[in-house]
């Protein structure tokens, strides 16, 4: 077995798979290992160089053996080349989403298999490594900035990397300066939603928590409307009800800023019917309607706000996974491809 860890090529995004610590192990199990140079990694080369595996250019992983498993997190280029590898990252791929469909049509054309990160799970159907949690806290946060900035009548300014939870923590606090804007998350007692209920308290906003006790009648959601800022925390699937109508935009409300944190806007079955697009770290927030003002933020890689917490917290609950790579056609790497054999192509 051969894992060949690529560097990520989207902008701002220096999260990584496994750390050094994870690439000694994984070599003391007899796996094989090339870790890629990255010009943006939060954690750096020479961890890995210690471990004694093997380092390859950045990008190089379409040149690489065809039996090595290719482990990235983020998307690929979307440049429409056949992927003959097998890959494990988060594809996005099986909602009816337009680039995932482009995906699962390389790899139709170059006969190699996604195993996506999203939907490796237990025997009970359980995730089994995700950074849900901080996704939730710098998600928060980020809605957070948003209704900072709209207080002093502008919209949110470009975000960057922090270098602890603490620090992000402190700067929305200091924004705040002692305002506490009323705030509803739904999805509150899963990963996602602890993370954002977390950073809410941290900074001094009492938020109000929903789950799916709350949700379960299947709306409308009156209350939504009748906060500041609304967290969404769970992902789109079949049966997810419209937390947010198109006609929010119009409808008497005190609702300004959305958080959409599970982000996933393009999904036929998106909660979140008042906007169509991410948005991104040079432009946090999407102004869906001026007066009054609705901002949207979506930003679809946020854990890498926090690049060394995440990393390290996601590569521990992964690593014993990788170990059974060995196995891969059987446990949650079985499950992974059965689950990517069954799709239907548009």
């Amino acid at each position: 077995m051969h894992l060949w860890v690529r560097a990520e090529q989207r902008p701002h995004e220096q999260r990584v798979g496994i750390t050094p610590d994870g690439v000694a192990t994984l070599r003391q199990a007899g796996i094989d290992v090339t870790v890629e140079r990255s010009s943006q990694r939060a954690i750096p080369l020479d961890g890995y160089i210690a471990t004694g595996c093997a380092i390859a250019s950045e990008g190089s992983w379409p040149d690489a053996p065809r039996d090595a498993v290719i482990f990235g997190l983020k998307e690929l280029p979307d440049d429409g080349t056949p992927l003959p590898h097998r890959h494990i990252l988060f594809g996005h791929a099986y909602k009816g989403q337009p680039a995932g469909q482009r995906l699962l049509t390389r790899f139709q054309a170059g006969g190699g298999a996604l195993y996506d990160l999203e939907y490796l799970t237990d025997e009970a159907g359980r995730r089994v490594a995700a950074f849900g949690y901080w996704a939730g806290y710098a998600g928060a946060a980020v809605a957070a900035l948003c209704w900072i900035a709209q207080q002093g009548g502008g919209i949110c300014d470009p975000v960057a990397t922090y270098s602890s939870a603490s620090s992000l923590a402190d700067h929305v606090r200091t924004g705040l300066a002692g305002a506490a804007p009323s705030a509803l998350i739904i999805g509150a007692l899963g990963r996602v939603g602890t993370g954002a209920s977390d950073l809410c308290t941290a900074v001094g906003i009492v938020p109000t928590r929903w789950d799916m006790a709350e949700t379960a009648r299947g709306g409308p959601f009156p209350q939504v409307l009748a906060h500041d800022i609304f967290l969404n925390c769970i992902l789109a699937r079949p049966g997810t009800p419209v937390f947010v109508p198109a006609s929010t935009k119009t409808d008497p409300r005190r609702l300004s800023v959305i958080g959409d944190i599970a982000c996933d806007p393009d999904s036929d079955f998106s909660p979140i019917k008042v906007y169509d697009r991410t948005t991104s770290w040079d432009a946090p927030a999407l102004r869906v309607h001026d007066t009054p003002p609705l901002d949207v933020t979506a930003i679809d890689n946020l854990p890498s706000l926090l690049p060394v917490e995440s990393s390290e917290d996601f590569a521990a609950q992964l690593l014993p996974h990788l170990l059974t790579l060995p196995q891969i056609d059987s446990g949650v790497w079985g499950r992974a491809r059965a689950l990517f054999d069954a799709q239907p192509l548009r």
